[in-house]
């Protein structure tokens, strides 16, 4: 045991002089002469803080993967302390299979420490370019859902998770220790958290670092893990860390071959000193235990000799010449520490989308609805999905490769078809009563729209399928993450050694305009603009209106690859207007124009996005048909929008001179920026949500917005009038009482609470509209 004490400790030794050698040199990286302040480089980044524990979990680690032939992956929470993480990528040979000049010799520990944080070089913190990692961690929270995401559907994969106690306090974090209650250990691998106490954040302490062991033993217990503390000074922690991994492991293993409810698996908390074996003082204040060890320790080394004599100690305290010499390289306790290329933690092929396999798709033909009447029977487009998922957990049986995130609304957003396939996932006690829930199940439901985002992206980048659906409104939870997942995903697909992965596919239904019972709350579709704003050509949303348009969506969503896909959709019932084969072509090419709501030589042109909105937009036309029959109309439907990408060809379906209503599903501006390189701008009205909702009626919500048939069709009136297209006079009268219609309206829903059977029951060409018959 002392031998191997000693070949880690050497290890560490090792990786924490790389450490700082990156943090601070741009020369002189094996210190062969006296420092100078011509060596250090011109500006400094990186956290030290973190690393050192960093370091020293891997090295333990190593060690127990080898003894175990284990595959295991390392997840860090505190992403800003990739220094010491690229340290041990460098140490077991992974970083340089993928960067050629990384080589385990002199000039490769140059290449390494001169290319940190430098411009075109590595990044400061975790990133998609670095191998190994499925998690960036510049923000922080999404660590240990994301390792969880890992392990479903991997029974042999053990993923330790490293938790920074200022990480913990994220609201993301606290929540994700209840994931444990979803995951089966039999059919599943393992997450072994580890919560990093060195005491301090950037400039005050941690919560958790002030918490005592009765405090912390009494909370993780609490969460339903059997927590092991690791602590002490020299060969003590060392041996300490051995044996508690050794008793986690066995634990862990042991919990595959039982059935006892609820399991309760072991999880570490680490105590180690902030900076831990950075210089103890300087000036006459401490620094390794305090705040001033968090990020660049001495940040004035280069201006300040004092600072400079202090790091010169500092990286020789590490003795660095006793495990590395310039010709044979590093030494072979610290060789003998790594893992087999196969067991590497950066280069374990699961970190890398390597067991990927394509979806099992249902034949698309089981599911077409036929549509002999547009708009005339009644269509829902969540439910079409609900049994298209369910077929899909059928045929995918055998792969086991698909999950469903949902935050507690399955039922709620009509998928509860999946249910027929297969069911909730749950290990703690299940009651008689409870229903669709086992062990086994592939549904994740928590209420927790961050933690269902980190187990998609943990599953997604090791290789596998998901669909995450969420209420639309509740999509803003998740949206940072999202917008990180963009980053990561951005540089995943221009990495060459990635492998292609499965894209992540967000399902935003119980929409802004059919949430007027739940109210103003429950009202909001920015996720889409968010998502829409970006300049990445692989996010795309769509907007599926009714049933077959849905199955185009989802098997095209389902079947791609390294995209963001974002499908929005009602869950209330509407019509069906397309054939499956105009919906599979239109979803393809983005948008159509619908023949049988369109004329010839047009003077207008209504387009509809979404599908409550191009409901309404259908309706105006029908209105404004029925009163000025000579009145040519055209409508364009869009499916797809796609991120930083102009709509090809747009002035072929919309022309470059008429007026054009647009009705859209979301935040108008987000459409007017869409729409700016369109000839003659000055032509269009775009209507959206404008942030005008409350308790009411679903129609009432159109009003308010002026989204509804009614407003629509005054503002074509007045367009065409303006234009001299059709005669003021009667455009006024007809406006009048479309606005009549409204104001009666009005009142109505007051009086009974609901909107009027004309409202609810229209279908495309009806006989009759109130106020103008």
């Amino acid at each position: 045991m002392n031998e191997v004490i000693e070949s880690i400790k050497k290890y560490v030794r090792a990786a924490n002089y790389l450490t700082v050698s990156q943090i601070y040199l741009q020369d002189n990286f094996l210190l062969d002469k006296k420092l100078t302040s011509t060596d250090i480089k011109p500006k400094l980044f990186g956290h030290w803080g973190t690393c050192p524990g960093v370091n020293f979990v891997y090295g333990n680690l190593n060690y127990l993967i080898k003894k175990h032939n284990q595959s295991a992956v390392f997840v860090l929470g505190p992403g800003h302390g990739f220094p010491g993480l690229q340290a041990n990528l460098f140490l077991e040979g992974t970083l340089e299979k993928y960067y050629k000049d990384a080589k385990r010799s002199e000039e490769g520990i140059a290449y390494l420490s001169k290319k940190f944080s430098w411009p075109y070089g590595f990044s400061s913190h975790s990133n998609p370019e670095a191998p190994g990692l499925i998690l960036e961690g510049g923000e922080l929270g999404y660590s240990l859902s994301t390792a969880y995401g890992a392990i479903l559907d991997n029974p042999d994969l053990l993923a330790v998770c490293l938790i920074g106690d200022g990480e913990a306090e994220t609201g993301p974090l606290a929540a994700s220790w209840h994931i444990n209650k979803l995951i089966d250990p039999a059919s599943n691998g393992s997450v072994l958290p580890i919560l990093h106490l060195n005491g301090y954040k950037i400039s005050g302490p941690t919560i958790f670092g002030r918490m005592s062991d009765r405090e912390l033993t009494s909370l993780f217990t609490g969460y339903g893990y059997e927590p092991f503390f690791v602590e002490g000074e020299n060969d003590e922690i060392y041996e300490k860390m051995l044996e508690t991994l050794e008793v986690c492991y066995r634990k862990i293993q042991d919990s595959k071959k039982s059935k006892i409810t609820p399991p309760r698996l072991p999880m570490i908390i680490l105590k180690t000193p902030k900076g831990w074996t950075t210089i103890k003082k300087l000036r006459g204040q401490n620094i390794e235990g305090t705040i001033l060890s968090h990020q660049v320790v001495m940040p004035n080394v280069k201006n300040d000799n004092e600072e400079l004599e202090a790091l010169e100690k500092w990286l020789s305290s590490y003795q660095f010449e006793e495990l590395f010499d310039k010709k044979t390289g590093f030494s072979k306790e610290i060789l003998d520490l790594i893992p087999q290329d196969s067991l590497r933690m950066g280069d374990n092929p699961h970190m890398f989308g390597k067991k990927y396999k394509d979806l099992i798709l249902p034949d698309n033909k089981k599911f077409e609805k036929a549509v002999d009447k547009p708009g005339y029977l009644q269509s829902n487009s969540m439910r079409l999905a609900g049994a298209y998922l369910r077929d899909i957990f059928s045929l995918n049986e055998g792969q086991k490769n698909f999950r469903l995130m949902s935050p507690d609304e399955t039922y709620s957003n009509r998928l509860d078809d999946v249910f027929a396939s297969t069911n909730r996932a749950f290990v703690w006690p299940i009651d008689s009563n409870d229903k669709d829930i086992d062990r086994t199940g592939r549904v994740m439901e928590m209420l927790s729209e961050h933690n269902m985002h980190g187990l998609a992206q943990g599953y997604v980048l090791t290789g596998r399928h998901s669909v995450f659906t969420t209420y639309e409104a509740f999509a803003q939870i998740f949206s940072s993450m999202a917008h990180m997942y963009v980053k990561f995903l951005k540089y995943v697909r221009d990495t060459s050694w990635r492998e292609d992965v499965a894209s992540m596919n967000y399902l935003l239904t119980s929409t802004v305009w059919r949430q007027e019972h739940n109210g103003f709350s429950h009202q909001n579709p920015s996720f889409i603009s968010g998502m829409l704003e970006k300049q990445n050509d692989f996010i795309k949303v769509y907007f599926p209106i009714d049933e077959n348009t849905m199955l185009a969506v989802i098997s095209e969503t389902l079947s791609s690859k390294n995209q963001i896909n974002t499908i929005v959709a009602g869950k209330t019932p509407l019509l069906n207007w397309l054939s499956f084969d105009k919906a599979k072509e239109f979803v393809s090419e983005g948008l159509g124009i619908w023949d049988f709501a369109s004329d010839q030589d047009p003077d207008i042109v209504f387009v509809g996005i979404g599908d409550y909105v191009t409901h309404e937009a259908l309706a105006a036309i029908d209105i404004l048909k029925k009163d000025m029959k000579e009145l040519k109309i055209r409508f364009v439907n869009i499916l797809k929008l796609t991120a930083g990408v102009q709509i090809p060809n747009l002035e072929k379906y919309l022309t470059d001179d008429l007026p054009v209503i647009v009705n859209f599903h979301g935040y108008p501006e987000i459409m007017k920026s869409i729409l700016f390189n369109v000839k003659n701008t000055e032509r269009f009205s775009i209507h959206g949500y404008k942030e005008l909702g409350g308790t009411t009626t679903p129609f009432d919500m159109q009003i308010r917005n002026q989204t509804d048939r009614y407003d629509l069709a005054i503002e074509a009136l007045e367009m065409l009038a303006e234009r001299g297209t059709i005669d003021k006079q009667k455009a006024s009268e007809l406006a009048g009482s479309y606005r009549n219609v409204l104001a009666d309206h009005k009142t109505y829903i007051i009086n009974h609470g609901k909107d009027p059977s004309f409202i609810e029951n229209w279908q495309w060409r009806s006989k009759s509209h109130p106020g103008i018959d």
